[in-house]
């Protein structure tokens, strides 16, 4: 981590990918903000149509916003968007309780789980 005694932080910008993470560790003036981090990562150059804020950016899985200032040691995190809908998912879970119970003889009420 740097010094903040010299004026500068230590942060790092990330981008989780299926199968792997873009990372960056920068070094920037005391009192540098969320957008200063992402401008400076060369994240725009890296991925030129994904557009940061439409998903969220956050500090260590707090959502942000781009004048937020940072700390030492901060990680800047760009949010995607899910790869599935988590209300699908229970319901697919949930079908597939119920055929397991009525394959084993045990049969549930019908909106029962």
């Amino acid at each position: 981590m740097a010094s903040e005694g010299h004026g500068q932080i230590a942060v790092s910008v990330c981008y989780a990918l299926p199968g792997q993470v873009w990372l960056r560790e920068l070094c920037l003036p005391a009192g540098a903000t969320v957008a200063d981090a992402l401008r400076a990562s060369g994240f725009a150059q890296a991925f030129p149509v994904v557009q940061p804020w439409e998903r969220g950016v956050g500090v260590f899985g707090k959502a942000v916003e781009a004048a937020t200032p940072l700390a030492d040691g901060d990680r800047v995190e760009i949010y995607r968007g899910l790869s599935f809908d988590p209300k699908e998912s229970r319901r697919r879970r949930a079908e597939h309780r119920r055929a397991k119970t009525a394959r084993n003889g045990r049969v549930r009420p019908p909106g029962l789980l």
